[in-house]
């Protein structure tokens, strides 16, 4: 029998920023994963942006999110020895002279100050379609998301704590003091499989939603000078070769690549860049999303050492650092949970929470 502290079930993003925590806590775990369940992360082009949305409005929790951010995946590049974190400024074209306005005066605005690198109301890069100009930001760049999953696991398997096999929660035993599972015995579990959760009866009920994405791989013909968005994201995740997406499906969810994802991220992509480029690969997703897009996370209502970290979305890459560390804390007893992301808010929807 193996004892540990934590069993974490599943590791994409949210299972591998919660891993590394409870490894900097010192705490014993042990993680159940099959990587082809993690679809949602490892198709990721890794992108953060403090600046999102069809407003094109600073995002939620910004200011804590994105420092936290880089000296998370820093850390974990000094413990790989390979690079992970790409820091690289982000520019949106304007689409109308009003859009200018609005940004020429929230450029004043001091809580915009870490963001903004410039307004442009002329075109300023020659790579996109901009004749309006744009807004270039700082703070952005992308993660490659699938080293850092590949590392994660790999230091696991080094210390026998990793479990290339799916979790069946019909075979879990547990009370309020442990959690016995196959040759393992924990005191705490944490449900991290994105949306493969709505197979379980734990937690029923949880407000997850599928939320299917497809991803373009380009060639270009020369070096991106920064990330382009609008509508769609284009990051250069090697030497001329882009990643694009993403596209948004919540009904009839096919698993599989589909021709009109392709037709769509490709018009977009001819819409925003004036580079030439080819398509060489496409793959997708399912993200687990929520409907208020907050993070699902937080203790069962009727069992304490029975966790979940979920509904992380589109923007895994920045909410799954700051999260896992405050869920690491109050898991062990060292703090409490943002109220907006703590899974007792849905209290006024489920009776049971």
């Amino acid at each position: 029998m193996k004892k540990v502290d934590y069993i974490i079930v599943g590791l994409g993003l949210a299972g591998a920023c919660l891993a590394h925590q409870l490894i900097r806590l010192k705490r014993r775990i042990v993680v159940y994963d099959l990587p082809e369940r993690n679809r949602a992360s490892t198709i990721a082009a890794g992108l953060y942006n403090p600046v999102t949305g069809k407003g094109i409005v600073k995002t939620w929790l910004a200011d804590e999110l994105f420092p936290y951010l880089k000296k998370f995946y820093r850390e974990v590049e000094q413990d790989c020895d390979e690079k992970l974190l790409y820091e690289t400024p982000l520019y949106t074209p304007f689409l109308s002279v009003e859009e200018q306005n609005e940004w020429m005066a929230k450029s004043e605005d001091p809580s915009f100050a870490d963001y903004i690198v410039a307004v442009y109301t002329s075109s300023r890069f020659d790579q996109v379609n901009d004749p309006l100009g744009g807004l270039l930001l700082s703070n952005c760049g992308h993660v490659d998301v699938p080293k850092f999953l590949n590392y994660t696991r790999d230091l696991l398997i080094s210390s026998n704590s990793y479990r290339q096999q799916e979790f069946l929660d019909q075979k879990m035993a547990f009370d309020n003091e442990s959690i016995m599972y196959k040759d393992v015995q924990a005191d705490h579990i944490v449900f991290c499989r994105g949306i493969h959760q709505l197979e379980s009866p734990l937690f029923e009920g949880i407000p997850l939603k599928p939320l299917k994405g497809e991803v373009l791989n380009l060639k270009v013909t020369e070096p991106l000078k920064c990330i382009y968005n609008r509508g769609i994201y284009v990051i250069e995740t090697e030497a001329q070769h882009c990643k694009v997406g993403a596209t948004y499906e919540l009904q009839r969810l096919s698993h599989d690549i589909t021709m009109k994802a392709q037709t769509e991220l490709e018009s977009k992509t001819r819409s925003l860049l004036k580079l030439p480029f080819r398509i060489t690969h496409q793959d997708w997703g399912i993200r687990p999303s929520t409907t208020d897009r907050r993070p699902l996370i937080g203790v069962h209502p009727d069992h304490k050492n029975v966790w979940i970290f979920n509904g992380l979305g589109t923007k895994g890459v920045s909410l799954a650092p700051f999260f896992s560390h405050q869920l690491a804390k109050r898991m062990e007893g060292m703090g409490d949970l943002d109220k907006e992301a703590n899974i007792t808010r849905v209290k006024p929807l489920y009776s049971k929470f």
